[in-house]
């Protein structure tokens, strides 16, 4: 029989090789992993839910929603027309993005941060002819970057404080996580601006537009109605359509006026020019079929899907987005949103394949049609993120700017010691539900879901991991293995450890697990735990390796065209600066004895 020690560390390495695996979603892997220490009887049934009670997850879920207010206020839209301006000076241009998101980032989520600036940062570089890879990039590193601020600028800071609560009686403070985050996050965002952007091959930043990235000109062609088509007099609808083949009919050109068939049937009359998307084989057995004309005296491009009233958008799907993982078939935006999808890119690259039965995946980019108060809509309650600004992006609500004196006193109330953290920003979004700050449905849709469910289920698995001697087992066999000499030695192979995991699975998780391995092995060599738990703070959250480690990286993946490599090759010398800098400024703030 295998005893508790082992049927932990079993489980957990089985949970980590899943979440390295990507194929399942992390939270029900957690959940699984939960399910499985429970019938093992590692994890003791009165412990099951004590993960949905912790002041780090409640915390979590309130900066969620209070981020999510800040997201809306009109005032971000004040230093962000400034930095848009700076476009002729570029290192200058990406600095000052980069600096501006990792300062957003120390005080709300960094999805949050990233959504913001993200749509202005590429509009103003299109404007400018310079390829949103030059700048996605850097935003997305700023804002992991500036996590490491504060308490609240990344879940593992919140994490690690509620570890050294339960170890030592004492959380760390508001801005502890400074004292070191502060230097790391002003040499990180210097490097980035100054030489991460220079090491993406030029290849990724020639500028390219809309009609580059989607190759409409392979599914996208006009054709105009002969008087013996089949089509004549029929009505545009998807049953209709389906006699004929898998196509669509996304707009009619008639009297040099187009007409976008979102909202309303429209019946084909002899003239009429037909904007059709399908596959390049399924376009020619269709004109031949319905006895249609070409017309390829006019270039195609996506302003043939564009009238005064039907715009087009790019939008990114994130990991909490309600798309991902199913089926466009099965969501019936066209009914739902009156909204096309156009087409989808992934990694970069424009998908061939037909979109019914295409299975969405973080990090696509769609191309959708409709009008700009459906399309906001759409992106609103589908949860994507817009990669150009738009008119209705910002909500006029005057109250939004109360969310934010609330966000701002319960900052202060943490920090001053007045209020344990989770009441502080529980209250703040109390107060927020009490004076109508934003509709009550968008406290429960701001909340990123699957990673309150890891979060509920990692944190039992990492208790158990200390009370059954999990942790004793791992430290013994790290020391006997390693038989590190000095505390350097052993904070800079702890940091590594922690950084490879959180290069390949959920920041989160990794925290979970290695914060009981840091605890344990600081007092086996006799040494305070919080240098060992800040080490694991910075290095959970510097993930710059790969596009899978952070939902930033994998968001910017599609938009920006890159490739894995590019993670690497930028990535890698930051990590590298990081571990130089933060091993020695840890042990100088933190001394081990």
């Amino acid at each position: 029989m295998i005893t508790q020690p082992y049927t932990i560390v079993i489980i957990l390495t089985f949970t980590m090789a899943l979440f390295i695996w990507g194929r399942w979603r992390y939270d029900v892997v957690a959940l699984m992993a939960l399910t499985s220490a429970v019938a093992c009887r590692a994890v003791p049934f009165h412990s099951v839910y004590d993960g949905l009670s912790n002041p780090a997850v409640i915390t979590v879920a309130c900066v969620m929603i209070l981020s999510s207010i800040v997201n809306q206020s009109p005032l971000i839209q004040i230093p962000l027309r400034g930095i848009s301006q700076l476009t002729q000076h570029r290192t200058l241009y990406i600095l000052s993005l980069t600096a501006f998101t990792a300062f957003l980032s120390s005080f709300m989520n960094n999805i949050g941060a990233l959504a913001i600036m993200m749509p202005i940062a590429v509009q103003s570089a299109r404007s400018a002819n310079i390829s949103p890879s030059t700048v996605l990039m850097p935003i997305a590193l700023g804002s992991a970057l500036g996590g490491l601020n504060t308490m609240i600028g990344t879940p593992p800071n919140l994490l690690i404080s509620n570890f050294k609560e339960q170890a030592t009686g004492h959380a760390f403070g508001m801005f502890s996580f400074g004292k070191v985050g502060l230097a790391i996050t002003m040499i990180g965002v210097l490097y980035v601006g100054l030489v991460g952007w220079r090491l993406i091959p030029k290849n990724r930043k020639q500028a390219h537009n809309t009609d580059s990235l989607f190759e409409i000109t392979d599914y996208i062609t006009e054709a105009r109605v002969t008087d013996n088509s089949p089509l004549v007099g029929k009505v545009i609808n998807r049953k209709q359509l389906k006699e004929w083949g898998d196509f669509s009919i996304i707009g009619v050109v008639r009297d040099d006026q187009k007409r976008m068939s979102l909202n309303h049937e429209i019946v084909i009359e002899i003239g009429d020019i037909l904007i059709m998307e399908a596959d390049a084989a399924t376009l020619n057995h269709l004109i031949d079929s319905l006895k249609l004309e070409w017309i390829q005296d006019r270039a195609i491009s996506t302003d043939i899907l564009k009238t005064d009233d039907i715009s087009l958008i790019e939008a990114v799907i994130t990991e909490s987005s309600r798309i991902e993982g199913r089926q466009l078939n099965e969501l019936n935006l066209r009914s739902r949103f009156h909204a096309n999808i156009i087409a989808i890119s992934r990694q970069g690259r424009f998908l061939k394949t037909r979109l019914a039965s295409l299975v969405c995946r973080a990090g696509d980019v769609l191309l959708i049609q409709g009008s700009e108060t459906d399309l906001q809509q759409m992106i609103y309650r589908l949860k994507l993120l817009p990669l150009e600004q738009r008119k209705l992006t910002f909500i006029a609500n005057k109250k939004i700017n109360l969310g934010i004196l609330f966000f701002i006193l319960a900052i202060i109330m943490t920090t001053t010691q007045l209020l344990p953290i989770q009441i502080a920003f529980g209250g703040a979004v109390f107060l927020c539900m009490v004076f109508h700050v934003i509709p009550v449905r968008h406290y429960y849709e701001n909340i990123n879901w699957p990673v309150i469910i890891l979060l509920a289920a990692m944190i039992p698995l990492g208790e158990a991991l200390q009370t059954t001697g999990g942790t004793t087992l791992i430290t013994h066999t790290i020391l006997h293995s390693t038989q590190p000499s000095s505390p350097i030695i052993t904070i800079a192979l702890l940091m590594i450890v922690t950084m490879t995991l959180s290069d390949f699975i959920n920041n989160a998780a990794t925290t979970i697990v290695m914060a009981p391995i840091a605890i344990s092995l600081a007092q086996s060599l006799h040494y305070h735990s919080d240098p060992f738990l800040m080490a694991v703070a910075i290095s959970a959250s510097c993930s710059f390796l790969t596009p899978v480690g952070h939902q930033n990286n994998t968001i910017i993946m599609g938009p920006g065209g890159y490739r894995f490599s590019d993670y690497i090759r930028v990535g890698f010398f930051l990590q590298l600066l990081i571990l130089l800098i933060s091993v020695p400024m840890i042990l100088w703030v933190w001394p081990v004895n």
